[in-house]
């Protein structure tokens, strides 16, 4: 069952240069109790995506199906009630949380807004932090006075506060060392398989994606080129741009790493502004021919539940 359905969104940006193509015709669906990763080169629109979703961004055209409602034209008080059921952990711990409020005010926020009692409201902050692992101490201090990784689970408990069905985590741990980034990442599982969450992680780092993701979406210039699942995109990825973002990803096993096929992308991301026509990604595909030059490719089935959009897999 599909908790969220993307239908050929569009976001679109004018700028004083041209129109930003940020997200050129995504068509995506994410299940109940689902992890789905979304990576791509920075630019490629995938955090614009996400903030489509939550509708920070507007929509051009296209459909935004969360629990079966359309919440692309959504307006007022409307949209205010779906942003109870869809959750944002932004990618800077403490660029989203308000310097000037302490972090019981932070996290309450939700809750205050969606009319909740001061002594509910009060009693669901302590639980939200020790969810988290935070003393009950911290929601009385500020956000100076935590650890990049303590300022991010802060982050998580008020994205939990109205119990939401969908979390969009945006590069939620790049911020983070190694050893917190760990702590993090198994905290978002726990949290799953406690309250049955979904997750949209957005990341770069596919050693983090391959760890936490069900299934994987990788954007290209706005566009979705291939979709699967875990396994099959780490195993068998078919199209030219994941193979390359896989042989650049690094591998502890220097043996692994050597024995590995290289594909290395030529040239610089083109601009949303002016995109290629065709496919997308012929401008640096090793395979490229004629074809890709002219027609563009959509997704299809090439096997084990992925699809991907290219004219030679």
């Amino acid at each position: 069952m599909s908790l969220l359905s993307l239908s050929d969104v569009h976001v679109r940006f004018n700028t004083a240069a041209g129109v930003v193509q940020a997200v050129n015709g995504v068509s995506l669906d994410l299940a109940v109790g689902e992890t789905l990763g979304l990576v791509g080169e920075s630019g490629c629109g995938k955090s614009t995506l996400g903030k489509a979703i939550m509708r920070l961004v507007p929509v051009a055209t296209g459909a935004i199906v969360v629990d079966g409602t359309d919440i692309a034209p959504l307006q007022g008080e409307a949209l205010t009630a779906m942003r109870r059921k869809v959750q944002m952990i932004f990618q800077d711990p403490y660029g989203s949380l308000n310097p000037r409020s302490t972090v019981g005010r932070s996290v309450a926020q939700p809750m205050v807004i969606a009319g909740w009692a001061a002594r509910e409201t009060a009693e669901r902050v302590d639980t939200l932090l020790s969810w988290v692992g935070l003393p009950a101490d911290a929601k009385q201090r500020y956000p100076h006075e935590f650890s990049g990784g303590q300022r991010q689970r802060i982050g998580i408990a008020r994205a939990l506060a109205l119990s939401p069905k969908l979390i969009i985590c945006d590069e939620p741990v790049s911020a983070l060392d190694v050893s917190v980034r760990a702590q993090v990442i198994n905290l978002l599982e726990d949290l799953k398989s406690r309250f049955g969450v979904s997750y949209l992680f957005i990341s770069h780092d596919l050693s983090v994606v391959e760890h936490i993701a069900d299934r994987v979406a990788v954007m290209y210039l706005g566009t979705l080129v291939e979709v699967g699942g875990r396994d099959q995109i780490w195993r068998n990825p078919q199209h030219p741009y994941t193979k390359a973002l896989l042989a650049a990803a690094p591998i502890a096993n220097p043996k692994a790493a050597r024995a590995r096929q290289r594909t290395v992308l030529q040239g610089e991301l083109p601009s949303p502004i002016d995109p290629p026509p065709g496919c997308p990604f012929h401008s640096r595909c090793p395979i490229a021919q004629e074809r890709c030059k002219a027609d563009r490719p959509v997704l299809r089935p090439v096997g084990s539940g992925a699809v991907a959009a290219c004219h030679f897999v």
